[in-house]
């Protein structure tokens, strides 16, 4: 990446994620934009978790690339190195396997990943939980709201120890969810 500031890498980074989500949108009832939601990824960690390594931020701005896009790991290693394309990889759901089989290695992955990317998934099911908790996506019903919630819990549960501010943000979310 030569000797760019981490400005313009952050930058060279949300446009390209912007530009692989480009046309997604998320599943709430206003059909945001996609993009929002990796942004708010990134937002998160930094405005929340305190995070400043520009590795880990590259990564939350990526984390649904590969898994909801044409984009390769060896893409994103291209373009942002290995460091950005590992962490993303330790984050990205197989689309090959069954939804049922992606969820349960969540949760047994989540316990082995690296900090990093316990950093990332944090963030991203803050991000999830606090958009259920305003509006349910199309299609859903609130049994499979708690669903999620449950589930999440059980993904997060092994990343705490990654950053107690962001574990304090999902206790708290999850000790609302017990309205839904």
């Amino acid at each position: 990446m030569g000797s760019l500031s981490q400005i313009a890498i952050l930058i060279k980074t949300t446009n390209f994620a912007a530009t692989k989500h480009r046309n997604q949108r998320r599943k709430d009832p206003s059909k945001t934009p996609y993009i929002n939601h990796p942004i708010g990824v990134a937002n998160i960690l930094v405005e929340e978790g305190g995070i400043e390594d520009l590795a880990v931020i590259q990564a939350a701005l990526l984390h649904d690339t590969v898994e909801d896009t044409d984009t390769t790991l060896a893409e994103l290693e291209q373009h942002f190195g290995s460091k950005v394309s590992s962490i993303v990889a330790e984050v990205t759901d197989d689309k090959l396997k069954p939804k049922e089989e992606r969820k349960r290695l969540q949760i047994e992955h989540a316990a082995h990943a690296s900090t990093e990317a316990k950093l990332v998934k944090m963030a991203d099911k803050i991000y999830n939980l606090r958009d259920l908790e305003k509006a349910l996506p199309l299609g859903w019903d609130d049994a499979r709201r708690r669903e999620y919630f449950v589930w999440a819990k059980q993904v997060v549960v092994h990343c705490y120890e990654a950053n107690p501010a962001l574990a304090n943000i999902l206790k708290e979310i999850f000790t609302r969810s017990i309205n839904f």
